[in-house]
């Protein structure tokens, strides 16, 4: 099989993660890098690897068959769109765009190019989540009850030296919240409606330090996330999880899953149920009984690079689709308005 030719656009710190699973997967060839910075330049040039000042040069004189697009948010819409133009699938960070206008011309432009688009919700190719995504779709759970998530941790003094992380929009609900509510809905699908209270009380920002989400789904599930970014705590996922090497991993739980069959944390990969050999088990003064899957760990930014090149060969239907990516920004932006409103905000029927 020749190799898939790769571009990456935007060389921050993602965008190196990227650059760097492309470069380390047999069925890759990085074709070139679109940053303008010198400290671009001079990685491109450590790697022997062409580097553009813009992307629509890359575009032009590399002619990819798939661009990862690592840029600041507001920029996601119109690079993705103009990389579907030229006949390149895409791999675009999440959120998919900063706006559900801008999310819904990536999907347009997807359908009308008759290529994929594959949004950077990494968490969905942990080994930890594709386990609990079978445990859910096996129907083990029962029907799904409801949702705890707990995104709970301590930013440092020093994050909120960029003054947009102390403005509105900067806060955990916008910037962490989406990860959770997209793993949410890759388990227990379509949210109907959501509601929400925020607090700055402990930082006195503009923006929220601290909210309550409470979610209802489609298929009558509840769930409630607490996000905060100024408690002691570790549980949250990129503690819990061992995703990033920069943090500690500690062995606790941060999602909790429950149905009428059964009940599933995460990511420690818990399963309870009622297991009686006397016939079926009526509640709660019957024994419990609890297993542990202790599945391979593996690097999710290495798997969504697998499979963003066999999404391009046409080998696999994507983990997070464009439509998939634009629904989970609905929800987060939901859950803003939500706090800023004190009203329920109901989502559409898709």
């Amino acid at each position: 099989m020749s190799k898939i030719s790769i571009a990456v656009i935007g060389a921050g710190l993602i965008g190196k993660t990227h650059i760097d699973r492309a470069r380390f997967n047999p069925d890759v060839h990085l074709a070139g890098i679109a940053d303008p910075s010198p400290a671009a330049a001079e990685l491109a040039r450590s790697l022997g690897v062409p580097c553009f000042p813009d992307y629509a040069t890359l575009l032009r004189e590399t002619r990819p068959r798939g661009v990862v697009v690592a840029t600041p948010n507001v920029t996601h819409a119109q690079i993705t769109i103009d990389c579907l133009s030229h006949g390149a699938a895409v791999l675009v960070e999440k959120p998919i765009a900063d706006t559900l206008v801008d999310a819904r011309r990536i999907c347009e432009a997807s359908r009308a190019a008759g290529l994929p688009v594959l949004v950077g919700h990494q968490r969905r190719h942990n080994p930890i989540m594709r386990k609990a995504k079978a445990v859910v779709e096996a129907g083990t759970l029962g029907r799904p009850v409801s949702a705890t998530v707990m995104c709970t941790w301590l930013k440092p003094r020093d994050y909120f030296d960029v003054s947009w992380r102390r403005q509105p929009g900067g806060g955990p609900i916008l910037i962490n919240l989406i990860h959770d509510i997209d793993l949410m809905r890759h388990l227990y699908g379509e949210i109907e409606s959501v509601q929400a209270i925020a607090s700055n009380a402990v930082r006195g920002f503009e923006v929220e330090d601290t909210a309550v989400v409470a979610l209802r789904f489609r298929n009558g599930a509840l769930g409630t996330v607490t996000v905060s970014d100024t408690t002691a705590a570790p549980w949250n996922w990129d503690l819990s999880a061992g995703e990033a090497e920069r943090f500690a991993r500690q062995d606790v739980n941060a999602h909790f899953y429950s149905g009428t069959e059964g009940s599933l944390t995460l990511p420690r990969l818990e399963l309870w149920r009622y297991r009686s050999d006397q016939g079926p088990a009526e509640g709660w003064h019957d024994p419990f009984t609890e297993e542990r899957t202790a599945v391979h760990t593996g690097c999710p930014y290495t798997e969504q690079m697998r499979h963003f090149v066999a999404l391009i060969e046409g080998r696999e239907a994507p983990v997070c689709s464009a439509v998939d990516g634009m629904r989970t920004l609905a929800a987060t932006l939901a859950a803003a308005q939500a706090a800023a409103s004190g009203q329920a905000v109901h989502l559409p029927a898709y």
